[in-house]
């Protein structure tokens, strides 16, 4: 079908989405809308909410839904269930009741949460309720124009490509979006078919996280926490209620349009604006931050007078270095860290010395926690940590994915640990690269929107493929992920490493219309490093925008 002819089509489902496709004036815009269907990949939808096919809406997730359902029914027997959660992002919990309806107008037995509730507890629940599967409606950290929908197997792992694409199957053979049949939410409940999950299951949940506390001891630490507007706020004051915690008040309550950030992402410097300065009034030691479905979790430190933004590598080796210094009684050879590729080193040589196992898997959570899931069906490995660069943690095997309630106490406790022992966070990072070397790790961000956006990013995966070796010097080799590397399912990733030990990767973002470059620079001291850095980061900037 054409553009016109796809809106024309969609002008006819209801009067709401007619009015809203009509009232668009901007031919790229009803172009980017309808050029192509909202791609379900392996970690599920995202996108931009609005009418059309390549939107999320009512129908986008009605034939998710459709296509995840007769997914789960070609692999199980009798009685299937799935769990539900959503979080603070408008449209999520409206969202999470149309997928509920289509489940149930499948015969397939619903539990659902009735209140916001964060991506690792819906992991926890899909396999503490005996469940088939599980989705969550987020769009963790993107902005307010977005939404998202995953989907986890029985263990509550995100699906993984070897399954995610049998999911893709079904739902691409859902060709009438129309036809799907969505029950009535509240006569799903009243029948039966969809029960609202209660109190003692979160409850459950934050008997686990406990149960990974690793430092008690009294400390007059003082913390600043803020939710961005999302889920974390009961569960993470949870978790923390023996510690000393003020909140962040306006941005406490949900807020889908988390109208106090420019992006409710604790990766962007500026969305601990608030809680920073509510710390520099109370001199508190420490600013935590969690993402609207509480996965991820931003940190800033006060450190000679000032409050210093830490990033998700230098959380996680201190994190590596807190856990495995008080477990080091209980380690033994099946011990084992598991990390993405495009995370920093210091965390994989604080494991090594303490003669752990590292593990590389792909970028996404979903591959550390299969992992887990292998350690426990062959016993030969034993899961400790596990975390990305992208500030996601998780210790314990209570979720299968990042889990910002656990690592927000973990973090206050290593935080309290260190400050018993005169040494704030930066101090204890810098002992780390005394022993281990200096790594200097950054991030750059390309957004490439639209049909044109992505085509463009296309090409440059191209050209790095066909010319990227010859802008660098001292290249020690060059990883194509696209090809399969040590067992890994394909991606399009790129990584180059160095002679000296740094490196740097290209990879489109799978959730947004981004290219991502990550850089890991190693150096004697930190102005070497950079030096580095900046050298390196300009030949790319100069191949990516110019």
């Amino acid at each position: 079908m054409t553009i016109k002819e796809k809106f024309d089509l969609w002008c006819s489902f209801d009067k709401e989405t007619k009015k809203e496709l009509l009232a668009i004036t901007d031919e790229k815009e009803i172009e980017d809308r309808f050029y192509k269907d909202l791609e379900f990949g392996t970690g599920g939808l995202r996108g931009i909410m609005g009418a059309g096919p390549n939107r999320m809406n009512k129908y986008t997730i009605a034939k998710a839904t459709k296509g995840y359902a007769d997914y789960l029914k070609s692999h199980f027997d009798g009685e299937i269930s799935v769990a539900i959660a959503y979080d603070s992002r408008n449209n999520s919990q409206y969202f999470s009741q149309v997928a509920a309806g289509v489940l149930a107008a499948n015969g397939i037995k619903v539990y659902i949460y009735n209140t916001l509730m964060p991506t690792p507890v819906l992991s926890f629940t899909a396999k503490y309720l005996g469940c088939n599967g599980g989705i969550v409606l987020t769009a963790s950290h993107n902005p307010k124009e977005y939404n998202g929908y995953k989907i986890y197997d029985e263990k509550g792992c995100q699906l993984v490509p070897q399954f995610a694409s049998q999911v893709i199957t079904f739902v691409n053979a859902v060709e009438d979006l129309q036809s799907v049949e969505i029950m009535d939410f509240d006569a799903g409940v009243e029948d039966g078919v969809i029960t609202v999950i209660g109190d003692d299951v979160l409850d459950a949940f934050l008997k686990e996280v406990k149960k990974q506390s690793i430092y008690e001891e009294k400390s007059d630490l003082k913390i600043v926490y803020t939710a961005l507007h999302g889920t974390g706020n009961i569960p993470v004051r949870k978790a923390l209620e023996n510690m000393n915690v003020s909140i962040v008040k306006s941005q406490e309550l949900p807020d889908g349009n988390f109208s106090t950030v420019r992006s409710p992402n604790p990766e962007e410097k500026d969305a601990l604006t608030l809680g920073i300065e509510q710390a520099k009034l109370e001199n508190a030691d420490l600013v935590l931050g969690t993402d609207p479905d509480c996965d991820r979790v931003g940190t800033a430190v006060l450190h000679n007078g000032e409050y210093v933004l830490m990033t998700g590598n230098q959380i996680g080796a201190l994190l590596v270095d807190f856990v495995l210094s008080h477990k080091k009684d209980t380690l033994s050879e099946k011990s084992t860290l598991v990390k993405t590729i495009v995370t920093s080193e210091v965390g994989a040589d604080i494991a090594r010395s303490y003669g752990l196992n590292i593990v590389d898997t792909l970028t996404g959570f979903k591959y550390i926690g299969e992992q887990i899931g292998k350690y426990e069906i062959n016993g030969d490995r034993e899961f400790v940590i596990g975390y990305e660069e992208s500030y996601g943690y998780l210790v314990g095997t209570h979720a299968r994915d990042k889990d910002a309630v656990v690592s927000s106490m973990l973090i206050c406790q290593m935080a309290a640990y260190h400050k018993n022992n005169g040494r704030t966070l930066v101090d204890a990072l810098n002992n780390i690269y005394a022993k281990f070397g200096f790594y200097l790790d950054a991030l750059d961000t390309f957004v490439l929107k639209g049909k044109d956006g992505a085509e463009k990013i296309q090409s440059i995966m191209t050209n790095m493929r066909e010319n990227g070796k010859s802008l660098f010097n001292n290249i020690k080799a060059v990883l194509d992920y696209s090809k399969g590397i040590d067992d890994l399912p394909k991606e399009n990733v790129l990584k180059y490493t160095f002679t000296d030990g740094s490196w740097i990767a290209v990879r489109p973002s799978g959730t947004e219309p981004k290219l991502k470059v990550y850089y890991s620079m190693c150096g004697e001291t930190k102005e070497i490093a950079n030096d580095k850095l900046e050298n390196i980061r300009t030949i790319l900037k100069e191949q990516i925008e110019g």
